[in-house]
C-alpha cells in the first residue's frame, strides 16, 4: 500500500504525499481531500531576532485557520487594534490620577521597590528552580497544601459557608463595604 522512493511518498492511488524534492501532481478536489497552499519560506533562523521566527509562525498559524473555516485572506476581519482616541483617553486618565495624587514621591518610591521587589523574586524562584531535588520537594508541598486546604475547606458545605463568611468579612474589613 505505501512506498517510499527518494523523490516522494505515495500513501494510496487517492491521495499524494509530496515533499519538497517532488513536482506538484494536479489532483482533482473531492470532498475527502483537503489542499492547502504551498507556504513560502520560513525566514532565516538569527539567534539574535528570535521574533522573527515566531511572527512569521502566528502568520502562518492565522492563515490555516482562515483556510479551515472556509474564510479568505480578503474576507477575514482586521484584529482589533487600539485607535489613538483610546490611547489619548487612556494617557489622560493616567495623567488626571497622578495630578491627584498628594505624595508623588512616596507612590514614586513604593512602584520602584515594588519592581525590585519582583525582579528580585522571580531570580530567586529561578534560581531554587534549577536546583534539583528542592524544586521536586516544594512542587510536592504545594500539592500537599492544595489538597489539604480543598479537603478543610471545600469539600463539607458547613465548611466551605465558613470559608466564604471569611473571605467576605475579609473584604469588608479591607475596603469597608461589600
Amino acid at each position: 500500500m505505501a512506498s517510499a522512493s527518494s523523490n516522494s511518498l505515495s500513501i494510496s492511488p487517492s491521495s499524494t504525499l509530496v515533499d519538497a524534492k517532488a513536482p506538484r501532481q494536479p489532483t482533482a478536489a473531492s470532498p475527502q481531500c483537503v489542499t492547502l497552499p504551498t507556504l513560502p519560506p520560513p525566514p532565516v533562523q538569527s539567534q539574535s531576532r528570535p521574533w522573527k521566527t515566531t511572527a512569521y509562525c502566528r502568520k502562518i498559524a492565522r492563515n490555516v485557520m482562515a483556510m479551515a473555516t472556509g474564510e479568505t485572506l480578503a474576507t477575514r476581519e482586521a484584529p482589533t487594534e487600539v485607535t489613538p482616541t483610546e490611547l489619548t483617553e487612556f494617557i489622560n486618565k493616567i495623567q488626571e490620577t497622578w495630578d491627584k495624587v498628594e505624595d508623588k514621591y512616596a507612590v514614586s518610591s513604593l512602584a520602584v521597590a515594588g519592581l525590585v521587589l519582583v525582579w528580585g523574586t522571580a531570580g530567586m524562584v529561578s534560581a531554587i528552580d534549577k536546583l534539583p531535588v528542592i524544586s521536586t520537594f516544594l512542587e510536592v508541598v504545594g500539592i500537599g497544601y492544595t489538597g489539604w486546604f480543598a479537603y478543610k475547606n471545600l469539600i463539607f458545605k458547613p465548611d466551605r459557608a465558613a470559608l466564604i463568611s471569611k473571605i467576605k468579612d475579609t473584604y469588608k474589613e479591607i475596603l469597608g463595604t461589600s
